[in-house]
């Protein structure tokens, strides 16, 4: 079948595969959504490079990730050749249009992940992000950190902004001026987290090691970094039900859970409420060093 969009045709081919099995979610299911989410989706994609999260047998089956844009890509999806830091280049998919958003869940692409800077100034991040990572499924714990972390930046004069991940956990993300580096950024947040982490050791953690975390809370601060990715808000996760990555308002963390929204709920919220992440770009600010180094241990 073919789906007219905008100004182009996409051919979705099999259209009623079975995508998430006990959910009975079909190919054609995720490609009407990400056609039907772009007026929201497309200004968090445009004019970043994606790395596609692919399943094309259905999430019962291994995924698995792609850089490089595919080469029976048609030509309306936008690409940018990117030098890699160790050697050679990578194209990476652009979705500029809800058209692409489209295409790409043809291919199977159930979760494009974002660079958290643009193609034109590659090095220097608009978003720093923090991703809540639990050891269980102790969600309380992952809004308690959030909030705690949300006051730490607030002091800092940043504006920090929470999303579900529809998986486990939290994202909070703050807005930046494209000033800094992701050295500087990566650094600023990793400083921010240590100082969690000394205030509560026994709860939080920012080692990745699962032998050196034990049962404590990830506090991962490494994804601001160049070519690190983060999961896109309002994509899809490959987890039954096809649980969506969804900007919230702070106030909704104490009656959420991770996987709330789905692609079959969202859009009733959407029609419900404003946007919770509508002021995201005009919060933005230069990011300034830390008043508090004294305050981390070395």
């Amino acid at each position: 079948m073919e789906m007219k969009i905008g100004r182009y045709l996409v051919n979705v081919s099999n259209p009623e595969k079975i995508w998430f099995p006990q959910s009975k979610i079909t190919k054609v299911d995720l490609v009407a959504y990400y056609r039907d989410i772009a007026p929201f989706m497309l200004p968090f994609t445009k004019d970043r490079a994606l790395t596609l999260h692919r399943f094309p047998d259905g999430i019962d089956h291994e995924g698995f990730y792609q850089k490089n844009i595919g080469a029976h890509f048609p030509a309306w999806v936008a690409s940018k050749k990117i030098k890699n830091k160790e050697a050679g280049y990578t194209t990476y998919v652009v979705c500029n249009n809800a058209a692409s958003l489209a295409y790409i869940a043809t291919q199977g692409c159930i979760t494009p992940h974002l660079w958290l800077s643009k193609i034109d100034k590659l090095n220097y991040p608009d978003r720093m992000i923090f991703d809540l990572d639990p050891f269980d499924d102790d969600f309380t714990l992952v809004c308690w950190t959030a909030k705690e972390l949300k006051k730490e930046l607030e002091e800092r004069g940043l504006t920090p902004f929470v999303m579900t991940t529809g998986s486990r956990g939290l994202h909070v993300v703050v807005p930046l001026k494209r000033t800094a580096t992701f050295d500087v950024v990566r650094d600023y947040a990793r400083d921010i987290a240590t100082l969690l982490v000394q205030r509560y050791p026994k709860k939080l953690t920012i080692n990745p090691r699962k032998e050196s975390r034990g049962r404590k809370l990830l506090i991962d601060c490494m994804r601001n970094a160049y070519g690190a990715t983060a999961v896109t808000p309002y994509a899809v996760r490959a987890i039954e039900k096809a649980p969506v990555a969804m900007p919230i308002f702070w106030e909704e963390l104490a009656r959420t859970t991770p996987q709330r929204f789905t692609i079959k709920t969202i859009f009733k919220r959407l029609l419900q409420k404003e946007d919770p992440w509508q002021k995201l770009n005009k919060a933005a600010l230069v990011l300034k060093p830390l008043p508090y180094e004294k305050d981390l241990k070395s």
